[in-house]
């Protein structure tokens, strides 16, 4: 079993509880301690036998840090079948190149995001969590945030900078640090607009591949991801462009320095549209939804949020944090798409789009 997510985000609180409640002989090892990393690394089968003893479950913590742990999971497979390996990881990037090819088909992956608003209101209830909005918007979800109220500012400001790229630099094989920083900065200040590739590279100083391999990265280190643009049926739609949109808001504030309160913003708007659309992410994975996501624009502006396509239906979404007028959905869109339902999500409803 391999649980993979952001640094921070709770996984090595989630592997003590597996060991806590299965309560089987356990073994753990942490990737970040060194000695840990060499006795793994230089082991054969033999010694592996004596390294678990008789363990059931066989704990790695922060597994890109160990060199061929494939391979070395792999013997524990195939001739110790008494050993349940458990694996967590920050780097979808490293473990995916170590873990693909050994493991085909004898591995689940499981990803742990920063709290998300279901769970917060499992936890704290819906009228709790909805007076929390705010906070969420500028603070984000990382469990130390939520557990540490008035040191939101000083934890965020220490993860955005100590732990954010940290496996970027060690496995990314970066040689200049500024660069992926000014290429974050430019996408925290596009929060919500379409990020195109050229104008990226001018404002950052860096060539377009560069960009891209950045982007790559930052993703597989769960830093940001993507949304694809729709385009299906017409001449006009934007078909290629991607909007990016940070895991966590308060990353986000992070990097630009920013922890004012939403009163107080100009951004509230990307602000709402990321949280919504990274929380949604969040219940999608959960609940295990198998369609795909996109935004929708065309060449004469008409635009729509977020859209959600499964088993051939569509459903659009648009973000409203003060409604004012009622939005209207597109008609080009309604009338060249096959539509299940669409929805405004404003703070009244947010439980409807998020439980």
């Amino acid at each position: 079993m391999i649980i993979l997510g952001p640094r921070r985000c709770g996984k090595t609180t989630l592997l003590h509880m597996i060991v806590e409640r299965m309560g089987y002989p356990h073994t753990w090892f942490n990737g970040d301690d060194p000695a840990d990393a060499r006795l793994l690394e230089e082991s054969s089968v033999s010694r592996l036998r004596t390294i678990i003893g008789k363990s059931r479950l066989m704990i790695i913590d922060e597994a890109q840090n160990i060199a061929n742990i494939g391979k070395i999971v792999k013997l524990i497979t195939d001739h110790l079948k008494q050993v349940s390996p458990v694996i967590s990881g920050s780097s979808a990037f490293e473990l995916a190149n170590e873990f693909n090819e050994p493991l085909t088909g004898r591995k689940y992956e499981y990803m742990l995001f920063p709290f998300s608003f279901a769970e917060m209101v499992n936890d704290q209830g819906l009228k709790n969590e909805i007076q929390q909005i705010e906070n969420r918007l500028i603070f984000g979800s990382y469990p130390e945030i939520v557990n540490h109220p008035g040191d939101e500012k000083e934890l965020l400001m220490e993860l955005s900078t100590s732990y954010l790229y940290k496996d970027i630099f060690k496995y990314g094989g970066i040689k200049k640090p500024n660069e992926l920083e000014k290429i974050v900065q430019n996408l925290a200040w596009q929060l919500g607009s379409e990020v195109v590739i050229s104008e990226l590279a001018r404002s950052s100083g860096v060539s377009a591949i560069t960009v891209e391999r950045y982007l790559d990265l930052l993703e597989k280190t769960f830093v940001i991801f993507r949304l694809p643009a729709l385009a299906r049926n017409l001449r006009n739609e934007i078909k290629k462009s991607k909007k990016v949109y940070f895991f966590d808001n308060g990353v986000r504030n992070a990097i630009i320095g920013n922890f004012n309160l939403p009163g107080n913003r100009n951004d509230i708007g990307p602000l709402w549209e990321n949280y919504l659309v990274s929380e949604r992410m969040k219940f999608n994975h959960y609940r295990r939804f198998y369609g795909s996501s996109y935004f929708w624009r065309t060449n004469q502006q008409q635009e729509i949020d977020y859209i959600e396509e499964s088993d051939g239906k569509f459903s659009p979404f648009e973000f409203k944090w003060n409604l004012g007028k009622h939005p209207r959905f597109p008609a080009t869109f309604l009338r060249n798409y096959p539509v299940s339902e669409t929805v405004v999500v404003t703070p009244s409803n947010i439980e409807q789009f998020l439980t």
